[in-house]
């Protein structure tokens, strides 16, 4: 049904710039302006309602389907094509499937800017208003299609960073590459937006019109002014959401980003509300999540425990309701209002729900301005002779992670990590020891964690797996851990060595009196698939009443091609209220769950394993660790089936770009024999590419 919704939704954007689609929706127009829903229902229901439609579907979809499957599947096709096939440092690593899509929608684009130019030069209509040459005509309608490929990208612009109800979880695509898809929508609108002004204001100056045009708010048609707001605001979103702004001053980024609320507005009155049913869905359920994101956070819960480590890197401990379950790779977005009210920062839970049922945990590298004021809070904490640590407050968004645990159904497994890219490895070791011991599905039969740190003392954020590491019970779980220090020398360290030197952490217990409420989680999706239909139907119900009340008997007599402000404001209303009605929903919801809510269990985190020392040191001594130097991943890749077997090989790997770049080169090199068909047994190596923030 997805695809089937889906197919139409996209024939309708390729239709749409056809004469016979122009002529035939007239048509369809003229018969329901005299309808009770207007023209504004006919272009919900058939260009809004099929997104919002495939949105519902997949979240029963995904509620309906096992989480976990009980036989592994061998290697097939999609994996070749969700592998590598492009790296280079300029666009990063994509693959084939990455290239199809890409190469799809620069063809819509194209066809689209074609389907529109050619029939505009047919007509060569003259411009009264500017009497233009035919040269100026040309780039003038140019610039005004250049402004409906912006739109195309706009169209499809939120759906990647949808958290809860994106359909990246169905296709199994990790969040951190759907948040690329949308840097990529989105550097595009800015260009094709860019051509939209720059054109027409060429225009303008040549005919000496800048200063009438300017300002101009029409009552009907074109709104000037609103397109020249909604384009400054996107430039400056998109300038502030730079790398090298958005890396070093994430305040800046954070809080214009926030500026689409304003873009939004002044799109709709730029270009008016027919243009704007072809993005709104992924501007409605962008909006729904928010708010449904907001009543999620609420209410605050508190931070059990923390470990400060010698790494400037701190774990902390939280509450979670013992019924709420999460995949490894899962991540949550923590806002903590005694150091800001408004930021929120995601990261990987390190945790399983698999080992402990009350609580989760994150580990945090304490470099930017937020994190090292969690660390100050934390030394101040450590430091103070009071009796009792004082409660800290937290709000948590998620988890949000993959839906299946895909990475189990490889022959073996290759992870390698970076620096604090070791945070989702750490939940993936922890759920294959508790799948182990459970022994109810086949598991990889060996894995090798291939960590690479610039000092000593950040082999300590290893310390949540250090019982794996420790422990030779696992008759199955073959793990190898390969450690290398790349800005120290230490002649003869070993791991057991390192791990005794920098395994030491300094814990804080908080008190609880602030919050009883443990992390419940995101509402069960068939709930969200229900607030979903119904804002939908409320959007639906008010936008008929308004047409009905306040547009119908101007529409009988008029045919616009745009509407007047006041038709997109009543747009705006019924959004408003649809979307406030089902926020209503969900806070009922909410309060009938915690309702039900017992008091979290705060149990102390015990690390340590009953093991002899000896056992111990014999099991770490297996592990290997080299200075001075950076992995050498070819020789990696050539050693790794000849010391693990198994021809099916997951290679996931977290941590720089320049690492993931140098590891997807060499998985690309090492599995090219069984593209080409040269040698079919030859172990095949599957790539991913995991985060641990965003």
């Amino acid at each position: 049904m997805m695809i089937l919704i889906s197919a139409g939704w996209v024939s309708l954007w390729l239709l749409k710039p056809t004469d016979l689609w122009t002529r035939k929706w007239r048509g369809a127009e003229e018969v329901a302006t005299s309808t009770v829903f207007g023209y504004n229902g006919l272009n919900f229901a058939v260009y809004s309602f099929p997104a919002i439609a495939v949105a519902i579907t997949g979240l029963i979809y995904m509620q309906l389907k096992p989480k976990e499957k009980s036989s592994r599947h061998g290697r097939s096709s999609i994996a070749v094509l969700s592998n590598p096939l492009v790296v280079n440092s300029y666009v990063g690593i994509l693959s084939g499937m990455e290239i199809l899509g890409v190469s799809l929608f620069i063809l819509f684009l194209a066809w689209t800017f074609y389907a529109r130019i050619s029939n505009d030069y047919k007509r060569m209509l003259p411009v009264k208003t500017f009497k233009l040459h035919k040269w100026q005509y040309k780039i003038f309608r140019m610039a005004t299609r250049c402004g409906l490929l912006s739109e195309a990208c706009l169209a499809l612009l939120l759906f990647p960073i949808l958290r809860g109800m994106a359909i990246f979880r169905l296709l199994g695509i990790q969040f951190e590459a759907s948040v690329r898809y949308h840097t990529w929508l989105g550097t595009s609108m800015i260009f094709f937006a860019t051509l939209h002004g720059a054109g027409t204001f060429y225009i303008w100056g040549i005919k000496h019109r800048i200063p009438d045009e300017i300002w101009k708010w029409q009552k009907t048609g074109r709104i000037y002014l609103a397109g020249e707001v909604s384009l400054v605001t996107l430039i400056v979103i998109w300038i502030t959401s730079l790398p090298q702004i958005r890396r070093r001053q994430f305040e800046i980024f954070y809080y214009t980003h926030h500026l689409y609320i304003v873009f939004c507005v002044f799109f709709l009155f730029h270009t008016g509300d027919r243009h704007f049913y072809m993005v709104f869905p992924g501007i409605f359920l962008f909006a729904l999540e928010k708010l449904l994101r907001i009543v999620q956070s609420k209410p605050e819960s508190c931070i059990l425990s923390a470990q400060v480590l010698p790494c400037k890197a701190v774990e902390l401990i939280l509450p979670k309701n013992p019924r709420l379950k999460y995949t490894p790779t899962s991540i949550i977005f923590v806002k903590i209002p005694s150091i800001s009210k408004f930021q929120w920062h995601s990261f990987s839970i390190t945790s399983s729900s698999r080992v402990d049922d009350n609580t989760m945990s994150v580990l945090i590298k304490c470099e930017g301005w937020w994190t090292s004021s969690l660390l100050d809070i934390l030394h101040a904490e450590l430091d103070s002779n009071a009796d009792q640590s004082k409660c800290i407050p937290i709000a948590i968004e998620g988890p949000y992670g993959p839906r299946s645990l895909n990475f189990l159904r490889y022959d073996s497994l290759l992870l390698v990590a970076g620096g604090i890219g070791i945070t989702p490895f750490l939940s993936i070791l922890q759920e294959i020891a508790s799948a182990e011991n459970s022994g109810r599905r086949k598991l990889p039969s060996s894995i090798q964690l291939i960590y690479s740190v610039k000092k000593c003392e950040d082999i300590c954020l290893l310390s949540p797996i250090l019982p794996l590491l420790l422990d030779r019970k696992f008759e199955q779980l073959q793990l190898k851990l390969k450690v290398f220090v790349t800005q120290e020398v230490r002649h003869g360290a070993t791991v057991r060595e390192l791990f005794s030197e920098f395994s030491q952490a300094r814990t804080i217990e908080f008190g609880t009196r602030c919050s009883r409420y443990a992390t419940y989680g995101p509402e069960s999706l068939h709930w969200m698939a229900t607030i979903v239909g119904f804002s939908s139907i409320v959007f639906f119900a008010f936008l008929s009443c308004f047409n009905y009340l306040f547009l119908r008997h101007t529409q009988k007599a008029a045919k616009q091609k745009s509407p007047s402000s006041v038709t997109d404001f009543l747009l705006i209303c019924a959004f408003a209220i649809s979307i406030m009605c089902s926020i209503v929903v969900a806070v009922i919801l909410r309060w009938r769950s915690l309702r039900k809510e017992l008091p979290p269990v705060y149990e102390k985190q015990g690390k340590a394993m009953k093991q002899s020392s000896t056992e111990a040191n014999r099991a770490i001594e297996e592990h290997e660790v080299y200075f001075g130097g950076r992995p050498n991943f070819q020789e990696i890749f050539s050693k790794f089936p000849d010391e693990t077997g198994g021809s099916y090989i997951g290679v996931l790997v977290c941590g720089p770009d320049t690492m993931k770049e140098s590891v997807a080169a060499s998985c690309q090199l090492n599995s090219l024999s069984f593209k080409n068909g040269v040698q079919k047994r030859k172990p095949y190596f599957c790539f991913h590419s995991l985060n641990f923030t965003l």
